[in-house]
């Protein structure tokens, strides 16, 4: 019998929780031992050159991965011209920032970036040959197939890792992590999708007949990588690459948090609410549900790990990277605002306004880089708490775009989400007092998690929240079986 829409969205969301949960523990293990390894200078090095990456790996991607998302049947030939146009992309990208591996070193006074980032820029050449399988798993929403691929890239990437630190590899222990992984989950989902090029009838006909939407979304993504990168770029410039390190350690940490409820929203809203365009109140009702497990999710979640941060950083990784710590309170203010924005922009991409999509993120983006750059004179700590006002700022300007598309209102998204908001700020705010006392570090972590689950669940449990018992029950049902 062919699954409901409800049960394959269910599912979606089980095993892109359970994909997203793994991996962060994956990587809340490895982290450590990588945190305890090396030095902030490493990481530094590493996010300085993460941006031309990011920028690079969207130029190839080129947003096809959404636009044949947004087809409602795509075809054989859609795949195959999306699959041989991101090859020749990729190989060709690279070459370029082969070549301009020196400008990047100059820009960051950082001789030792040149063969760093040739090294590192191989894993959107790998990632080339994978785009078109992702879409294909992504669009049938295969969760299940792409989580057992990610879990089993992030475990072998992060052991390979490791043990190069160990042996005092430095920065290229994090490059050939990255790569490994890339390259891990690349072969993965050519394993697990059933779609094959096919190298006798090459057409970039279609690749043509997508480029107007996913141009749009290609100037979206980059934007949005300068957007959340823009910190990374300016502090290896004007700052040092221990500052760097220090924050892109903050904001790894941070990203793990809410990349956990992000992943999950991203496995199924867009797919789902495609396959719903034509319905808007059904499509409206789905989207609200999201939304109230989103902010049920991220809330407490978030500033949960905010609450501990100091004594986790401390315990886990050493005091020498206690300066992260008080980032990760700042930027965990506006971590809660990720998942939402996602949602948000799903929403939006279902209608197929990707012109919105890009404008709403290109104008944010100018606005970003401009503020940085008048105020990095005063701090890295300023430009980071001016970073996250003007993130939960703008989460408004997303919703006012999707009111106008779908008639979710203002007080409708309050409703959908400040109750979980208000939960978890009192809980968080009568655990941090009940527990300010205790001075033994592992004793003060613990108490603080186990008392703020406690109570957020009882809370949940008290005001009778839907979202909570049909969790409870989905959950259940899967262990039952």
């Amino acid at each position: 019998m062919a699954e409901s829409l409800k049960e394959k969205t269910a599912k979606g969301l089980f095993w892109g929780g359970l994909n997203s949960g793994l991996q962060q523990v994956i990587g809340l293990v490895f982290g450590i031992i990588l945190g305890r390894l090396l030095a902030p200078s490493d990481y530094g090095m590493m996010a300085m050159i993460l941006i031309f990456s990011l920028v690079a790996n969207a130029l190839q991607n080129s947003g096809f991965n959404v636009a044949l998302t947004n087809i409602k049947h795509p075809k054989d030939e859609d795949y195959n011209s999306v699959f041989w146009f991101n090859i020749i992309v990729g190989l060709s990208l690279y070459v370029v920032l082969f070549f301009c591996a020196p400008l990047i070193a100059a820009y960051y006074h950082t001789e030792e970036i040149i063969p760093l980032s040739r090294y590192a820029f191989l894993g959107f050449v790998f990632a080339s040959f994978g785009t078109a399988q992702n879409a294909f798993l992504f669009k049938n929403l295969k969760a299940k197939q792409q989580a057992k691929g990610s879990i089993a890239s992030v475990l072998i990437s992060s052991i390979i890792g490791a043990v190069m630190a160990f042996y005092g590899a430095r920065y290229w222990a994090l490059a050939t992590q990255s790569n490994v992984f890339i390259l891990l989950n690349t072969c993965f989902a050519w394993h697990y999708s059933s779609w094959r090029p096919n190298v006798r009838h090459i057409t970039f006909a279609p690749v043509r007949r997508m480029f107007k939407f996913s141009f749009k979304i290609l100037g979206t993504t980059i934007t949005n990588h300068v957007n959340n990168n823009v910190l990374n770029i300016l502090l290896g410039r004007y700052f040092s690459a221990h500052d760097t390190g220090n924050y892109n350690q903050a904001y790894q940490w941070t990203s793990k948090c809410y990349y956990l409820v992000q992943s999950m929203i991203n496995q199924v809203a867009q797919p789902v609410l495609v396959n719903l365009k034509d319905e808007q109140e059904r499509q409206l009702r789905v989207f609200r549900k999201m939304m109230r497990f989103d902010a049920f999710i991220s809330f407490p979640l978030i500033w949960g790990f905010a609450l501990v941060a100091k004594e986790f950083i401390v315990l886990a990784i050493g005091e020498k990277w206690l300066v992260s710590a008080g980032y990760i309170q700042i930027l965990s203010l506006a971590g809660v605002t990720m998942p939402i924005y996602t949602l948000l922009t799903n929403m939006i991409l279902s209608k197929g306004k990707s012109d919105i999509f890009f404008w709403c993120t290109f104008v944010f983006g100018l606005l970003q880089i401009g503020t940085m750059l008048l105020i990095w004179p005063y701090g890295i700590r300023t430009m980071i708490i001016v970073y996250t006002l003007m993130n939960i700022a703008w989460i408004f300007v997303w919703h006012f775009f999707t009111w106008r598309l779908t008639g979710y209102h203002l007080g409708q998204f309050l409703k959908d989400t400040l109750p979980f908001a208000a939960a978890a700020a009192f809980v968080m705010i009568v655990t941090h007092l009940a527990t300010s006392t205790i001075d033994n570090l592992w004793l003060l972590l613990f108490s603080r998690i186990v008392m703020a689950s406690v109570l957020y669940y009882t809370i949940m449990k008290l005001a009778r929240v839907k979202i909570l018992d049909e969790c409870q029950e989905f959950i259940v049902k899967k262990l039952k079986h």
